[in-house]
């Protein structure tokens, strides 16, 4: 059946709604992180030949397929079902603030690609799909109206966004690859926590719903 009603409603239930607000900022620190560590990449490897970079880039791209078909298959189901949805959020943040921080003491290109390997592997195997699980705790009308409202406006708006914060932090404010590392690192945190949060409140109302599942079924 069509879904009725006015086609703003989105951006009006998104507006209302905290765990809509947390869904947001999850995507948005994501989108943090991920333009932190590619302009950081992509400055390191300014130097090197354009052959050299393509390599380097296919390279990342093979292991990152690789390790996303193989997470998914044999890890992210079972995190999910027997370490929870607030481990399985925090997952990626974690080993990336981790990164973060070997990147501010080590500041090469070798930590950076790890780092962007990690970062992209993580999200394809684990972030993505326990963040779409997060959609179905909102009831059908508010899920199709306000995803495409954190899809389109934060997604694709923190990118623009943390785009030109990088270009203000590096030119602007002339900080080097080692405290931008530190800023991620924080960044990473606080998208850390949020899952948390975010996997928690998911808990909390399938919990709530499965009580009241069982208390109005009918005794056979």
């Amino acid at each position: 059946a069509a879904l009725g009603g006015n086609p703003f409603a989105g951006f009006s239930a998104f507006r209302r709604n905290r765990y809509l607000w947390g869904i947001a900022l999850f995507i948005f620190l994501y989108t943090t992180i991920s333009s932190f560590v590619y302009f950081e990449l992509k400055n390191l490897l300014a130097d090197y030949s354009e052959g050299r970079r393509a390599q380097i880039w296919a390279s990342m791209d093979l292991v990152v397929n690789t390790l996303t078909v193989l997470i998914a298959a044999f890890a992210t189901g079972r995190m999910a079902n027997h370490l929870g949805l607030p481990f399985t959020l925090a997952s990626v943040p974690v080993v990336i603030c981790a990164g973060m921080l070997l990147l501010a003491a080590a500041p090469v290109v070798a930590v950076v690609v790890v780092v962007q390997i990690a970062r992209r592997a993580g999200n394809y195997a684990i972030s993505r799909p326990a963040r779409e699980m997060l959609f179905t705790a909102v009831d059908r009308e508010t899920r199709f109206k306000a995803k495409p409202v954190i899809d389109i406006v934060v997604y694709r708006g923190g990118d623009m966004l943390n785009a030109w914060a990088f270009t203000a932090l590096t030119q602007g404010f002339g900080l080097g690859m080692a405290a931008l590392a530190v800023i991620g690192a924080g960044v990473a945190a606080c998208w850390g926590l949020t899952g948390i949060y975010l996997g928690r409140h998911f808990e909390r109302e399938h919990g709530q719903s499965a009580a009241s599942t069982a208390t109005s079924a009918p005794n056979s």
